[in-house]
């Protein structure tokens, strides 16, 4: 019972002595915030540091919340609770604010991140220029012979190589490759393009 009384006395010590300073801060007293802030920041920078986990983040909660102590001194009530008891709250809750904002950081970047990433496809704009290209095509090859037309177009489309395109023409490989290079320099000429069939007449 002895020991229970004197830990009940010893706790009222500390929390007058914790409440005499919180007043005198109020006051604008430098040294009764410093007193303060030896006393409590060990266990205010605890408090963050086990909602953060983070060490850099915690300690600059828990500057934060030494200056806010600073700042709001005056509006602490004794009356309603220790100030021990309105410091930790004031840290617990500066704590959660960060991890509330970090959260928020996370999923804009995230937004932000996969909105990046998004392949912007202007569907009028495609079809227009496939519709162009389309049409050089149509008229590049209108200016070849009908042989190297039906040549090229077997090989593209049907997926011909060049012995089986020679048979089904009805002529040697060495004459097909020979017309077939003859309209690839043509084609080149009106696309502006060297387009990769000759290497698949090899086989």
């Amino acid at each position: 019972m002895a020991d229970n009384n004197k830990d009940a006395g010893t706790t009222a010590t500390a929390r007058a002595v914790l409440d005499g300073l919180l007043a005198r801060v109020a006051g604008g007293d430098d040294a009764a915030f410093r007193k303060l802030y030896d006393l409590l920041a060990p266990r205010v920078y605890g408090l963050i540091r086990r909602t953060l986990v983070d060490d850099g983040q915690s300690q600059e909660v828990a500057q934060d919340v030494f200056l806010e102590v600073w700042r709001s001194a005056s509006r602490f009530d004794a009356a309603r609770g220790s100030a021990i008891s309105w410091i930790m709250m004031m840290a617990h809750g500066r704590a959660v604010d960060r991890v509330r904002a970090s959260q928020a950081s996370r999923d804009r970047d995230l937004r932000i991140g996969a909105r990046d990433r998004e392949f912007h496809f202007d569907p009028v704009s495609e079809a227009g220029e496939l519709s162009v290209e389309s049409a050089r095509v149509t008229v590049a090859l209108a200016r070849l012979t009908v042989i190297q037309r039906d040549a090229i177009s077997m090989t593209y489309f049907e997926g011909l190589s060049g012995p089986e395109l020679a048979a089904r023409l009805d002529i040697p490989v060495s004459t097909l490759k020979s017309r077939l290079r003859e309209a690839l320099i043509r084609l080149r000429d009106e696309l502006g393009i060297v387009p990769s069939l000759e290497g698949s007449l090899a086989s």
